[in-house]
């Protein structure tokens, strides 16, 4: 896949992101219930709504990341050993900084 279609497939990750953040903070924005059922439930909703704002925010920075990495021309490089990193697992994995032998190495 091409430089130009990966740019492309992370652009429209970070929409679909920044959307999906917007929705969970309008989410956050809506006042809690009077009935003390409903609050239960509104509090577990929104755990869930933490976790997925969470995961997304993450997410998102990756791909900004990865899309300043594409405009310094250090997009295919890995971060840490400075090899290419592949175009299939860029294809798989779009806003990773490492190649597979880094990504699979222990820490």
């Amino acid at each position: 896949m091409p430089l130009q279609q990966l740019k492309h497939k992370l652009l429209v990750q970070k929409m679909q992101l920044e959307r999906q953040l917007n929705a969970i903070h309008h989410d956050f924005q809506q006042g809690r219930s009077a009935d003390s059922a409903e609050q239960a439930a509104e509090r577990e909703n929104e755990q869930v709504l933490n976790s997925l704002e969470h995961n997304a925010a993450t997410e998102l920075q990756q791909i900004n990341t990865a899309l300043q990495r594409m405009e310094h021309g250090d997009y295919l490089h890995c971060s840490k050993c400075g090899e290419d990193i592949g175009i299939a697992r860029l294809n798989a994995v779009p806003f990773t900084t490492l190649c597979i032998s880094c990504a699979n190495t222990p820490v």
